[in-house]
């Protein structure tokens, strides 16, 4: 059974509120049944709902949205530093496997260096086996590879890295590729419009995508990053809501697949590998 590892569900705004008040943008409802329409399509039936941004901590929706799923779902939350033992636990029992850092979506705040706060979540993640997943730009994780390097939790990097215009023969690329060469360290092929190629993009740079095959095939999933947020630079304010990206959910998903070098690869990426990652019972 395929499975989605990034995905973001988004409820109406007058019940689930978007934080803070001066967030960059709006966003729109994006429901689960019409993820799970699209998914069927291309006989993806799993989904990972990551939480976005602009709900915080506030998890309510993801939790929600777990229980619609059931076994076909898993999570990845976002807590306080300061959550309890039992708030882990339950988050954990719904279906959360990995606590999400999120060091991008905000560039123009200084935002907390990765230092300062990855020790406290992968703290948290640890009380109920579960993982970190950063997202941040490739030259953060450049400078905090040896922090990531002794994690004592696993470590899903998004979005390929957000590698910019790194290479991965230049000296930021190979620091890359050497930290997912660790058995602990997990990558996301998701969301290749954020990497260059314009912001419509769904095929992932070759180059790229080959050296982090080579380096990590049995700790990559891949993702669609559903449903396409807009990009930064056209995220203006709360004031207005912004359309997300014009993007065919099929044709992301068939872009990724043409662009693998083998089926085996293909069930591995897509099926076993999250299959491990995420906990997802057999046959589910």
């Amino acid at each position: 059974m395929y499975c989605d590892s990034h995905v973001h569900i988004v409820g109406d705004v007058a019940r689930y509120p978007q934080y803070p008040a001066d967030r960059p943008y709006t966003a729109a409802p994006a429901a689960l049944a019409d993820l799970r329409r699209l998914g069927a399509a291309r006989g993806i039936e799993r989904f990972v709902i990551v939480q976005p941004s602009f709900y915080e901590s506030d998890n309510r929706l993801l939790l929600e949205t777990l229980a619609a799923l059931g076994e076909t779902g898993r999570g990845v939350a976002v807590v306080d530093t300061d959550a309890s033992h039992e708030q882990l636990a339950d988050a954990a029992r719904r279906g959360v496997r990995g606590l999400r850092l999120n060091l991008y979506s905000r560039p123009d705040d200084s935002a907390a260096p990765l230092a300062a706060v990855f020790g406290a979540i992968a703290k948290a993640a640890r009380r109920f086996d579960g993982h970190v997943e950063v997202i941040a730009p490739l030259t953060m994780i450049r400078e905090n590879a040896q922090l990531l390097h002794r994690a004592a939790v696993p470590v899903v990097i998004d979005h390929y890295g957000l590698t910019g215009d790194a290479t991965p023969t230049g000296a930021a690329g190979r620091d890359l590729l050497a930290l997912l060469a660790l058995p602990h360290v997990w990558i996301k092929l998701s969301a290749p419009y954020r990497n260059g190629g314009g912001p419509l993009n769904m095929t992932p740079d070759a180059a790229w995508l080959a050296a982090i095959l080579e380096a990590a095939a049995a700790r990559c999933v891949w993702g669609s990053d559903w449903p396409h947020t807009p990009p930064q630079e056209q995220q203006t304010g709360s004031a207005i809501p912004l359309p997300y990206r014009s993007l065919r959910y099929g044709d992301i998903a068939d872009n990724f697949l043409r662009a693998l070098p083998s089926a085996e690869l293909a069930e591995r990426i897509m099926e076993a590998n999250p299959a491990r990652l995420y906990g997802f019972p057999d046959g589910a």
